[in-house]
């Protein structure tokens, strides 16, 4: 079996499963396309009115909920938009890959360790440089003696651990962005974030194993099984002879290489189950929704013509939106407007928001609300 560590879901699971990539391609794609705006805060009170309407309606307002959400919103931010404190996040990068790779660890993982890299020397440096660490490599060290259930941070610091490589990085650089997890030992195992995948683990396993055994079919050309002699039986040296006279038949492409003669009528065993028998394409398709469905992902939206209708692909389309990109996203939010926005001058009251209702999937009837507008 599979271990359920980080670097299993990574090795056996993105790198190699097809539909691992996929899903998770395709959301670290659509998280990086939906649009953001950074303002200053007017009104904290309507922010919380805000957030708390677009959490009671899970983005499925009705028309006139839709229209106090844009009230809410003139009320809460500035009107004038800021830039981006950074234009770039590190040499190396752009935002849009940023934030493409932040959803990548954080399906995969679980967690994300967004590494600040700032002046040492100076009291009250801005940032210049951000980077996402390999949160596969990645461990929390904690502090001696701590009391998990105290009122003090228990993290000393994270150390990325690589082959004999150590580097540390102190708490107060890092910002750990994690989903929940649920399991707890004194060791601190509860301060990982629970990669998703974790349930899929023995799914991925069996599609990986299901994919092995459809190219060793193809590379045996079908079932294998024993061939003998139906009214005499075959000598050792028949046996052999015959073996080898099929290893040259497979191997010579001539149009003749496929026809032989023996000498008695032979029969064969058949040893092993066909590929329509095993359906192994079947468990596949049962395993990629498995996988799917821990990942929050809708199986109508896999390329497949099954289950999904024109009627209800939107339907799907839109619950992605709500269930798996906005969750992942209001995460990002909450880590850079509480310890990164703040570490800029100017920038001290200001948030970032994404916006996911300027997404075409989200586009409430405009026929309607211009007819609530008037």
């Amino acid at each position: 079996l599979y271990d359920p560590t980080r670097i299993e879901y990574l090795e056996k699971g993105y790198n190699i499963n097809s539909t691992v990539f996929s899903l998770i391609n395709i959301m670290a794609t659509k998280t990086s396309s939906v649009p953001y705006y950074i303002k200053d805060i007017e009104d904290k009170q309507a922010v919380k009115r805000l957030e708390m309407l677009e959490k009671a309606t899970n983005f499925n307002m009705s028309t006139q909920q839709h229209i106090k959400s844009l009230e809410l919103k003139e009320k809460a931010y500035s009107k004038s938009e800021k830039p981006f404190p950074m234009e770039k996040p590190n040499a190396n990068q752009t935002w849009s890959e940023f934030i493409s790779l932040y959803k990548t660890f954080l399906k995969l993982d679980g967690n994300v360790y967004i590494y600040i890299l700032k002046p040492e020397l100076r009291e009250g440096a801005e940032p210049s440089q951000v980077y996402l660490l390999p949160s596969q490599y990645m461990q929390i060290v904690v502090k001696n003696n701590v009391d998990f259930l105290g009122v003090e941070n228990p993290i000393d610091h994270y150390m990325l651990t690589y082959g004999k490589s150590y580097i540390d990085f102190k708490a107060e650089n890092v910002i750990h962005i994690k989903y929940a997890n649920p399991n707890y030992d004194e060791n601190g195992a509860h301060l990982y974030g629970m990669s998703q995948l974790a349930a899929a683990l023995r799914n991925i396993q069996s599609s990986n194993e299901a994919t092995d055994l459809n190219i060793k079919t193809l590379q045996n050309g079908g079932a294998f099984g024993f061939l003998h002699g139906k009214s005499i039986p075959l000598s050792v040296d028949q046996a052999g002879e015959i073996k080898d006279r099929l290893k040259e038949m497979k191997a010579d492409s001539g149009d003749l290489s496929k026809i032989t003669a023996v000498s008695s009528e032979l029969g064969f065993l058949r040893m092993s189950l066909t590929a329509d028998e095993l359906k192994p394409f079947e468990y596949l398709k049962w395993d990629a929704k498995q996988i799917a469905n821990c990942l929050i992902w809708s199986d109508k939206l896999l390329n497949s013509d099954e289950g999904a209708k024109y009627d209800n692909v939107g339907k799907a389309e839109k619950w992605v939106i709500v269930n798996n990109i906005v969750p992942d996203l209001r995460l990002l939010e909450e880590a850079l407007n509480d310890k990164f926005l703040p570490l800029f001058k100017g920038y001290e009251n200001s948030c970032i928001k994404w916006d996911v209702m300027e997404l075409p999937e989200m586009q409430v009837d405009m026929e309607t609300l211009t007819s609530w507008l008037n």
